[in-house]
This record gives C-alpha cells, sequence and structure tokens, in this order.
C-alpha cells in the first residue's frame, strides 16, 4: 500500500485530493488562457503563456503524483524546457520587434 492509496479523510485518498487539485490547476488555466488571447499588451500575451506552460507542468507533475507514474514527471520536465526556451524565442522576438519587455 502507497502513500497515495493511504485513506486520509472520509474514505478520499491523497491520490484524490491531487486529482482535485489538478483540476484546480486546470480551472485557473482557463483564466490565463482568456489573459493569453484578449491580453491589452504584448507582454500580458507573453505572460500569460509562460504561466500556462507553467500551469501544464505543475498539472503533469501532480498526475504523476496521484496515478503513480514517473513518466508523467519525465513530460513534465521537458515540457518544462521547451517552455522555457520558448519564453525566451518569444523574448526575443518581441525586442526585435521593436517592443521593450
Amino acid at each position: 500500500m502507497s502513500l497515495v492509496d493511504a485513506s486520509l479523510a472520509a474514505g478520499y485518498t491523497l491520490g484524490d485530493f491531487l486529482l482535485l487539485a489538478a483540476a484546480g490547476f486546470a480551472v485557473l488555466a482557463v483564466g490565463m488562457l482568456y489573459r493569453a488571447v484578449v491580453g491589452p499588451t504584448m507582454q500580458d500575451r507573453v505572460l500569460a503563456v509562460n504561466v500556462l506552460g507553467t500551469n501544464t507542468v505543475v498539472i503533469l507533475a501532480i498526475l504523476g503524483a496521484a496515478l503513480g507514474e514517473p513518466t508523467f514527471l519525465d513530460i513534465a520536465l521537458v515540457y518544462a524546457l521547451l517552455n522555457f526556451l520558448m519564453a525566451i524565442a518569444i523574448s526575443k522576438f518581441t525586442v526585435e520587434r521593436g517592443g521593450v519587455l
């Protein structure tokens, strides 16, 4: 019996609470998606896309812990690296285009 399967409160397991936390982060991602599309400035859009990428990494890590699948953590790590490179590329593009970041 692992820690994820241990019963915590009212018959719910730690995995259930982690899945609920992942769902909460997914709901927060919808708000950031709105900011990424509607954002009044380029800086708002860049930050929103960066937060969406970070949110995705957190959701993947929580799902990996909740489901007991270490593969999700590997995917989260690769996605975090891609998110970082994307933020650098967008920032470089914005500065070269004349916008100040």
